[in-house]
């Protein structure tokens, strides 16, 4: 499984914003230093192995996050701002206001356009959302928190308040995640 390089793009973006440029340049070369794969330069384009991108993870949250894994909720939340801007990628969703269009065909696209592998699935059927993503070959739990912060970010953009609950979740030590969104003010 790979991990397409607009998710490394989103982090450092984020981290860049958040800490500077200056200290994300340190913290990449500190990163290369551990392993040469990180000397390259990495596009929206690169395919990063899924154990490269763990390794960048981890590391990041080490570095500026006194390692808790619930930032990666955060990084979802940011990325889908981003995403559902006007200069966005996936702005065209908003103008549907089809929010089961948008849970049963964007999110697999979404899904699709940050990983080639794991399967994502979904369904929306009285007033709540299901998400799972199965057959992941690394439990991480960037991959739980990063997609359901994504959803609930996407839900608010789209004017939908909801609760979330974790049905499945690799932060429950689960082989799979599977979240369920009782959307509010429908």
């Amino acid at each position: 499984m790979n991990v397409k390089g607009t998710a490394f793009i989103n982090a450092k973006s984020t981290v860049t914003e958040g800490f500077g440029k200056e200290r994300w340049d340190a913290f990449l070369a500190k990163l290369a230093s551990k392993d040469n794969y990180f000397n390259d330069e990495i596009t929206p384009l690169t395919l990063l192995p899924v154990n490269k991108y763990i390794m960048f993870l981890n590391e990041l949250i080490d570095e500026y996050f006194n390692n808790d894994e619930k930032v990666y909720w955060m990084f979802g939340m940011v990325a889908a701002k981003y995403a559902f801007s006007p200069g966005g990628p996936y702005k065209s969703y908003l103008f549907t206001k089809d929010l089961k269009q948008f849970v049963e065909l964007g999110m697999p696209k979404i899904w699709s356009s940050y990983f080639d592998g794991g399967i994502f699935t979904e369904k929306f059927e009285n007033n709540v959302v299901h998400l799972k993503i199965t057959d992941l070959p690394v439990k991480h739990v960037y991959f739980e928190y990063l997609i359901m912060g994504y959803f609930k970010q996407a839900l608010k953009i789209f004017g939908r308040k909801s609760v979330e609950t974790c049905v499945q979740g690799f932060s429950k030590d689960d082989k799979d995640i599977y979240y369920q969104y009782e959307l509010k003010n429908f």
